[in-house]
């Protein structure tokens, strides 16, 4: 897969590994639109990244995703990379009473949301000489954290609908990328950190950015990063359930 001259969306763009994706593709030579909720944070990354532009879009809203896809299409018919970014993460204990609608938020925006993106551009990508879809999962898609049930789940299934769409896709042109970040220092994680007393800030976004392009560049289509290496492996060894345990103190 190429990493220039591309024309690209990246939602949950303003911040974090988003704003650190979008960063390392406007250097290596692409176009780069990024979305998100928060106008305010658009706007800091606009005045951050020269060439970037912005569109305030939140993904749960599905109407304002076909319309932000129909948007690209019109203004930028070259789009031929989606890179689905947003996400959010909460701890949530089902011994108490867990509102549905925390639930269904977390679901929405982990994974719905990617899967609707995506079916929203495949019919324009196909028309496209080559063209991407990459999914943002986590290492907890393989190996998940009892404290954040549906964050993993929801992971553990934008990881299982991008070997799905993969395989769909085999004879177009369309890749499908999955790159699984370790804990990463971003204001996602960062109320989890605490609430779990975890020192470990995790790895800086540009590194994410970094491993991304790499491999976008291999055709590495899965492709773990850092810490995210052991709990892939151990999900595809018979370690998995010890590492489960020693992980979530059983």
């Amino acid at each position: 897969m190429k990493i220039k001259e591309n024309t690209i969306l990246i939602t949950g763009g303003a911040t974090g590994i988003g704003y650190a994706l979008a960063s390392a593709f406007l250097e290596a030579g692409n176009q780069v639109i990024i979305c998100g909720r928060r106008k305010d944070k658009l706007k800091e990354a606009e005045k951050k990244l020269s060439g970037i532009q912005v569109r305030i879009c939140d993904v749960t809203d599905f109407v304002a995703c076909v319309e932000l896809i129909e948007w690209m299409k019109k203004n930028h018919p070259s789009f031929n990379m989606l890179i689905n970014n947003a996400g959010i993460q909460q701890i949530l204990d089902f011994k108490q009473k867990v509102p549905v609608e925390a639930i269904s938020n977390e679901i929405t925006t982990n994974f719905t949301a990617p899967a609707h993106l995506a079916n929203l551009s495949i019919r324009h990508f196909k028309k496209q000489k080559e063209s991407a879809i990459i999914n943002i999962t986590s290492g907890l898609a393989y190996i998940p954290l009892a404290i954040m049930p549906v964050y993993c789940a929801s992971k553990s299934a934008l990881h299982t609908f991008s070997v799905s769409l993969r395989g769909q896709l085999r004879d177009t042109n369309v890749k499908v990328f999955e790159i699984i970040p370790p804990i990463v220092d971003t204001e996602l994680d960062k109320g989890s950190r605490g609430k779990r007393e975890q020192g470990d800030r995790g790895i800086q976004p540009k590194e994410v950015a970094t491993e991304t392009l790499k491999a976008l560049e291999k055709n590495l289509f899965e492709h773990p990063i850092g810490m995210a290496r052991n709990l892939y492996a151990a999900a595809h060894s018979d370690k998995a359930l010890f590492v489960f345990n020693r992980m979530n103190g059983g």
